[in-house]
């Protein structure tokens, strides 16, 4: 299969709002696929390449200068092949390396199909073909259930195997995939409500749990082998020793558990994210310990729990995990339950959990089994430039970079602005057009990727918090950053301050 056809259906399934649209266009393009071509086509859709970590990133690909392809030749296999080459490449010159075969995929692809792969590598290819949509297409093309398909990729934890095995093999073969411990699964996902007493109406009685400020981790136990994995299941066991020996001294000889971890400062209270998200990627440092807090059990001892009710998973986690549980109650009472969530962000966490206690684990999907409550924070910013967007908003004025005031010049010119991150999120299609018809009115500079702006615009963005950052000069980056409205009403000078978002640092 060429390049070419991936590129045309991405903008396809870019181009349209509409899920069914999506769902076919894809499962078109998968019924055209070769079997070996199948994993590395869903890799590449979900801008999540098989290869894992590729040590690309914006740098490598913005400083190319290349000339590319008048004509399309390339073919999945082919850039399978590069992309296996740079996720190999290590040690000492392996940037240069990198840079030659970057340069080599780079100058055979027409720009097209390169500005495709380089937002697919750098998972920022924005089409909305996410996991959902593209396992509803997998079951489209390959004729199967769409909830066996779905429970397929749950369990093996590998929406790329699932797409050819539903494609390639028999009904009983993925009928037949199932838990196994050693093989993390997708984790199940949370809807969101603003209040705890919102979020009971939905779920009726309900487990109310700590929602923590940490990482998302999967710990699966079969005798004395552990093995933790993140969010996105990755393997990160050589890093966390110390949740390894938790695990190991729990009361069972199989086990797998979700949960989540922090470290904790002094005083008791949870450390900046950003901290605890180092030790994923660093040398095993005793100096930033991690503990660990289990809210779930999927099997324990040869049993599994994923279709049993969560008020049966709980009793089980009670018994295996004792003082290793997450703080919760079991209630259908709102007062409680917004008792416990003002308790949670008195102790510095970022809300509650509220879990029906009737559900199974419902893995990889965004329900209403579960819901997390957590506060809003809007800041007034400046916007001081914008990046043309891509797929259905090519054309338009997209990505908005942020900037805080700096009255004092602490990190920069004072009375200057400070660039604390950026967002596409929240903008619909008329403030697409009124970003793309007005900012060129402010405009100081532009290159082919981004107009850069005075500093007069305001705008209102909804954040979920800060964490540090090496990014940007003021040391922090906004979290899950959304655009609520722009502030004609406010001038610049009236935009939230660097130091008022530093100051939601914690520690």
């Amino acid at each position: 299969m060429e390049l070419a056809e991936v590129v045309t259906t991405a903008d396809e399934v870019a181009a349209t709002g509409s899920r069914l649209a999506k769902i076919d266009a894809l499962a078109r393009l998968l019924e055209r696929a070769e079997a070996a071509e199948i994993a590395p086509l869903i890799g590449l859709l979900l801008a999540a390449p098989r290869q894992g970590r590729l040590g690309v990133g914006w740098r490598s690909v913005a400083s190319l200068e290349v000339s590319h392809a008048a004509d399309p030749t390339l073919t999945i296999g082919q850039v399978d092949d590069t992309l296996d080459a740079l996720a190999a490449t290590s040690g000492s010159g392996s940037a240069a390396v990198r840079t030659e075969l970057l340069l080599g995929l780079a100058s055979r692809c027409t720009a097209g199909e390169w500005d495709f792969l380089a937002r697919s590598m750098l998972g920022e290819l924005r089409t909305g073909a996410l996991a959902g949509v593209l396992l509803d297409a997998v079951a489209r093309a390959s004729g199967r259930a769409p909830a066996a398909v779905r429970r397929a990729a749950m369990l093996s934890g590998d929406l790329g195997e699932t797409a050819v095995l539903a494609l390639t093999g028999t009904p009983e073969e993925l009928d037949a995939v199932g838990l196994m411990v050693g093989r993390p699964v997708l984790p199940m996902l949370a809807a969101t409500a603003a209040t705890a007493t919102a979020a009971l109406e939905i779920t009726g009685t309900a487990s109310v749990e700590y929602k923590l400020d940490g990482a998302r981790i999967q710990v699966h136990r079969h005798g004395d082998e552990v093995g933790v994995y993140t969010r996105s299941l990755a393997d990160i066991t050589h890093r966390v020793p110390e949740i390894v020996e938790v695990v190991r001294a729990l009361p069972a000889r199989d086990l797998i558990l979700d949960g989540e971890t922090l470290s904790l400062d002094e005083d008791g209270g949870p450390r900046p994210f950003q901290e605890t998200m180092s030790r994923f990627g660093a040398d095993v440092s005793r100096e930033l310990v991690l503990r660990p807090w289990f809210f779930d059990v999927l099997h324990v001892d040869g049993r599994d729990l994923i279709d049993e009710p969560l008020s049966t998973r709980l009793a089980e986690l009670e018994r295996v995990a004792g003082e290793w549980r997450m703080p919760g109650i079991v209630t259908d009472d709102a007062d409680a339950a917004e008792r416990l969530s003002r308790e949670a962000l008195a102790a510095g966490h970022e809300g509650v959990l509220v879990k029906a206690v009737d559900s199974a684990y419902t893995a990889g999907r965004r329900g209403k089994s579960w819901v997390k409550v957590k506060p809003v924070l809007t800041y007034d910013l400046v916007v001081l430039g914008a990046e043309w967007g891509s797929g259905r908003r090519r054309g338009w004025l997209s990505n908005l970079h942020l900037g805080a005031r700096d009255p004092d010049g602490e990190f920069g010119e004072p009375g200057g602005y400070v660039m604390v991150g950026k967002t596409f999120k929240g903008l619909t299609d008329e403030l697409l057009r009124w970003q793309t018809e007005t900012f060129p009115e402010f405009e100081t500079s532009r290159s082919a990727y981004a107009v850069m702006l005075r500093p007069e615009i305001v705008v209102e963005i909804a954040i979920d918090g800060v964490q540090r950052s090496p990014r940007y000069p003021g040391g922090i980056a906004l979290r899950f950053a959304r655009v609520k409205g722009y502030r004609p009403d406010k001038t610049a000078a009236e935009a939230d301050t660097i130091q008022t978002l530093r100051a939601l640092l914690r520690g």
